[in-house]
């Protein structure tokens, strides 16, 4: 279970493989332990723990069950996942350092057009930049597919229950990946605007997409993830006149949270704003190729 947001991760797939996975168990004493999985479909596992106490259970992947715990127990098990994560999000950033790759995570709601956004960045980005995509999505592989037909790369990552991608899920999709050196690596991360803007996966910076059918309050009400993106691409803007979304107001509530946020005003659809978004693309690439 992710102790961030209750989630459990199921089974995770990558590009439909049941991946080594690994995640932690939190008993009602306070125990914890982590290990590692390699799980075939839809089966189950009995095992035993040795603790102040022995007890035997049947659970599917990466679970929690923590009855009784306090709130200060649960915080330290919370900080203690992230740490983990935190250390294979460096071990990914590193790797990617040092070959140049600027690596984006695109975090959003679901609906805000993450997919046609990013489709159309790789179809703008052909004879400018070499793209590869890792997709997570807890079901399907539709929007992998529907990057590859672009001819871009695509790792599909199907995460089960679980809301969000983790650095070590990534680190294992970016071993099936080819990645060239000097390239732009995009992660686009599973639609949610809470547990993604906690865990590091290894990348330069998020970039939180808010489409502007969706409400211009979405940055007050999900501070924590504006509060980490370094750009708000403000999506589906050739939308606005049949709206009445409110782009002030929507860039000021950001920049409540977050007063660096950098903002670019976009329409995969109709273009606006598309050059900018590239443009900020290759001066960060530009930046990761410099800095190896």
């Amino acid at each position: 279970m992710c102790t961030t947001c209750g989630c459990g991760t199921g089974e995770v797939k990558i590009d439909g493989e049941h991946a080594h996975h690994e995640h932690d168990h939190v008993h009602a004493d306070g125990t914890t332990h982590s290990h590692d999985h390699d799980h075939a479909a839809g089966e189950t596992h009995e095992h035993t723990h040795d603790h102040a106490h022995q007890h035997s259970h049947r659970y599917a992947p990466a679970h929690s069950h923590a009855p009784g715990l306090g709130t200060k127990r649960m915080v330290q098990i919370e900080q203690d996942i992230l740490a983990k994560n935190n250390a294979y999000a460096a071990e990914n950033r590193q790797r990617l350092a040092e070959r140049g790759i600027f690596t984006l995570n695109l975090v959003s709601s679901p609906g805000s057009g993450k997919t046609t956004l990013l489709c159309k960045t790789i179809e703008m980005l052909k004879g400018r930049q070499r793209v590869a995509v890792i997709e997570g999505d807890q079901q399907t592989s539709q929007d992998a597919e529907r990057i590859r037909a672009t001819g871009a790369p695509a790792i599909q990552i199907n995460t089960g229950k679980g809301c969000h991608l983790d650095a070590h899920m990534v680190g294992h999709a970016m071993g099936k990946l080819e990645l060239p050196e000097d390239s732009l690596l995009m992660i686009e991360n599973v639609g949610n605007l809470v547990c993604p803007a906690a865990f590091d996966l290894g990348e330069a910076h998020k970039v939180v997409i808010l489409s502007v059918t969706e409400g211009e309050d979405k940055p007050i009400k999900y501070p924590d993830m504006f509060r980490a993106a370094k750009l708000m691409l403000m999506n589906k803007c050739d939308l606005l006149p049949h709206l009445t979304f409110s782009v002030p107001k929507a860039i000021e509530f950001a920049r409540r949270v977050n007063p660096g946020i950098e903002v670019i005003e976009v329409s995969a659809t109709s273009g606006q704003g598309m050059e900018d978004w590239l443009a900020w693309i290759a001066r960060g690439a530009a930046g990761a190729r410099s800095a190896q």
